[in-house]
């Protein structure tokens, strides 16, 4: 019974455009829906087509709501663009390289970084959609250097190490190495429908994403190794 209260006051709120009277984790909860369908709607569509009433309507809420929680439209978008950073550099600082020879973690890092482009179509568009929009979004995003000066430093001790071994070149540039094994992964999702259609080749396929992973991951090691 006091559970069926509680869900329909949680309904109403949501309907009058207000936070229900619940829990930090019940919020939490609701900024997860919320992102998680708006990532979807912005990934497609980019943030002039996007419209948060759509976003609202998928998750069951009124668009009063999201404003609530993020302010205003852009406010969602650059949450959005936040959160996926976030969700990458995650994945890359919870790597164990330092288990790893340094040529071994190097190629189990790129290919970490490939599989999760592959994976994530969604991060790809959205990179894309914010370069479009010159970054001036992403500028606003308090975090965003400092989480990236993590995934920089991973690479630099990394380098430090295959350098130390005799495995890797003295004069590797941590962010030249870093945007090199994204270019890497980004272009064979963001280019895999151009490229399949001019060249008649399924980038798509698991054996030409397989293939494509393995020359990745090849051609970082030999432009590392010393």
């Amino acid at each position: 019974m006091a559970q069926s209260k509680q869900k329909k006051s949680t309904t109403v709120a949501r309907r009058a455009g207000r936070p229900p009277a619940s829990s930090d984790r019940d919020a939490d909860a609701t900024r997860a829906d919320i992102l998680s369908v708006a990532i979807e709607e912005f990934s497609a569509k980019g943030l002039a087509g996007s419209r948060v009433d759509e976003i609202a309507e998928r998750i069951h809420t009124v668009k009063r709501m999201i404003y609530y929680y993020f302010g205003s439209k852009e406010g969602l978008y650059r949450a959005v663009l936040e959160r996926a950073y976030d969700h990458i550099r995650t994945i890359e600082s919870d790597l164990d390289l330092d288990s790893l020879a340094p040529d071994e973690a190097l190629r189990h890092l790129v290919k970490v970084t490939f599989d999760y482009h592959n994976k994530h179509p969604e991060f790809v568009r959205l990179v894309m959609n914010e370069n479009i929009h010159q970054g001036v979004h992403v500028a606003h995003l308090p975090n965003i250097k400092e989480r990236n000066r993590t995934a920089i430093a991973t690479l630099r001790k990394l380098i430090d190490r295959g350098v130390k071994s005799g495995d890797f070149r003295s004069d590797l540039d941590p962010i030249e190495l870093h945007m090199t094994i994204s270019a890497l992964s980004f272009y064979n999702v963001s280019n895999r429908h151009t490229f399949s259609f001019i060249f008649g080749r399924d980038m798509t396929s698991p054996k030409a994403v397989a293939s494509r992973r393995e020359t990745v991951a090849d051609i970082v090691s030999r432009w590392c190794r010393a």
